[in-house]
């Protein structure tokens, strides 16, 4: 691959652009998530979180990529960059407000270098770091290519030469009867210029600032200054502006797209960061040729990030998939935790697919081609369908799809149905996904859909023996007495609750 289509999130160049958000984003809370960590890294890398790799091996590629990103020294260099590419978006804010040619090419100079010295720095730190990785490596070695053999590294030079050179021009203004004159020099003696402000104000100096590095807006004798120096030194303000213009469109595309994909990895590493030091799990989840798939202490990412700053407590849960097991059927009491560990399973494929570290003490799972998921709908007020009509309408494009190997999230579905027909249609669609080769998880209060059969794995919301939520996941058979005592526990109407208040 040419460096010009280099990218640490593709191995190949794909046509298109990232931010594709389906319905599984909204459905498993991940808006919520990437909101979060758009907050502080701005909303330019949302639609990284939207752009899924296509191959087993480009996870694998974004994993190893991610793996020395962790790295503290990668994270030194790494952070330091950033620090550096904000000084030249500053530059670039300034350039932006300015209108005289001349201030308009400095502050592009200064821009310039800024952004020249960022990738220099990066370049020696990385040189530091023992990368492990092909698409740091990668970079790196195509980092000192362009700095080198591109002329960065001499256009730098040239820029902070010309800039010295502006810097060391001195001018006098002369303020006499009512006229004021330029003229080039400076002011005899040490500290001359200071004291004939004393002199001539009687208080305290404000130090003059040179109006190519104060703000952008300039006032009319500033003006009148530049345009005098200009026409008494035009060669220092011809190479000025000679560079500025040659070099105006100066960015390196493949180092833009870093710029802007390493911001990905760097706004999930901190969120990470983040949790683990309130005592949340990460790992990095194993890809399995054998369809096995496993999770220990597996939990709600979005509720986690929703709970950093409270005293709720989160429940992790076990997982595993046995071999020849496709789909969960999760039956169990309200609140009890089912729709949440749903979300889980999902978030754990979302973020296996792509290539970042999942919300677990470990994990290993099949690379799933798709996710899909279905969660109960409200009747629609605008389109006047009843909820059974709409839960139809959304479920039909996942039937029709015959996406093969995709994993499935069923979530309450066919709830205002007559109960067999509801076990009727569970049953149907549950084989339409086993029979494409899926897997996935069925959330449901009809107890006959997990019923034992080929590929379906019952589990149920236990109750602790207050019949009381415990929000944990196990597998077992539907519990209808348990579900039943809660609800009546919840309300008060045990026999003891109503012969007390009666």
């Amino acid at each position: 691959m040419a460096y010009e289509e280099f990218s640490l999130l593709d191995l190949e160049p794909k046509a298109g652009e990232p931010g594709q958000f389906r319905l599984f984003y909204q459905d498993l809370n991940l808006d919520r998530v990437i909101e979060r960590l758009t907050r502080d890294w701005g909303k330019g890398i949302r639609k990284y979180y939207g752009y899924l790799p296509v191959t087993p091996k480009e996870v694998a590629y974004r994993q190893a990529v991610y793996s020395d990103v962790k790295k503290p020294a990668v994270q030194d260099a790494l952070k330091q960059y950033v620090e550096d590419m904000t000084g030249a978006e500053r530059m670039r804010e300034k350039k932006g407000k300015v209108y005289e040619d001349a201030q308009k090419a400095v502050w592009h100079l200064r821009e310039i270098i800024s952004y020249c010295l960022a990738y220099e720095r990066l370049c020696e730190g990385l040189a530091k770091c023992s990368l492990s990785s092909d698409g740091m490596q990668d970079f790196w070695r195509i980092l000192k290519e362009i700095l080198e053999e591109g002329g960065y590294r001499k256009l730098r030079e040239e820029a902070q030469a010309l800039l010295q050179r502006l810097k060391e021009l001195r001018f006098i203004i002369t303020y006499e009867k009512d006229r004021i004159s330029v003229t080039c020099g400076e002011l005899p003696g040490d500290g001359a210029y200071a004291e004939m402000l004393r002199n001539k104000t009687g208080g305290e100096l404000h130090r003059p600032v040179n109006p190519f590095r104060s703000e952008p807006a300039i006032c009319e004798l500033e003006k009148a200054c530049i345009e005098i120096l200009e026409k008494k030194r035009p060669d220092i303000f011809r190479e000025m502006k000679d560079l500025a213009y040659k070099w105006w469109e100066y960015e390196v595309p493949v180092l833009k797209r870093f710029d802007e994909e390493i911001r990905f990895y760097l706004s999930y590493h901190d969120l990470q960061q983040e949790m683990q030091e309130k005592g949340f799990s990460f790992a990095t989840p194993e890809l399995s040729e054998d369809r096995t798939m496993e999770a220990h202490d597996l939990y709600d990412i979005a509720l986690a990030v929703a709970s950093l700053y409270s005293d709720r407590k989160i429940v992790c849960n076990d997982l595993t998939y046995q071999p020849g097991e496709q789909f969960f059927v999760l039956t169990g009491p309200n609140q009890g935790g089912k729709t949440t560990f749903a979300r889980s399973l999902g978030q754990l494929v979302y973020f296996t697919r792509m290539g970042l570290d999942v919300p677990a003490a470990s994990a290993r799972l099949p690379f799933f081609p798709d996710i899909q998921t279905h969660f109960s709908v409200e009747e629609s007020v605008e389109t006047g369908k009843g909820k059974l009509k709409e839960e139809l309408t959304r479920l039909a494009p996942m039937m029709e799809s015959q996406k093969k190997g995709t994993f499935i999230i069923i979530n309450e579905l066919f709830t205002t149905a007559a109960s067999y027909d509801a076990q009727i249609m569970g049953r149907r669609v549950m084989k339409h996904f086993i029979d494409l080769g899926c897997m996935g998880i069925y959330v449901t209060h009809i107890a006959e859909l997990a019923a034992e059969d080929d590929g379906v794995v019952s589990l149920r919301a236990m109750l602790n023996d207050q019949k009381i939520q415990t929000y944990k996941i196990r597998r077992g058979e539907p519990d209808d007495t348990a579900c039943a005592e809660n609800l009546v526990s919840k309300y008060a109407l045990t026999y003891e609750q109503l012969k007390e208040r009666l």
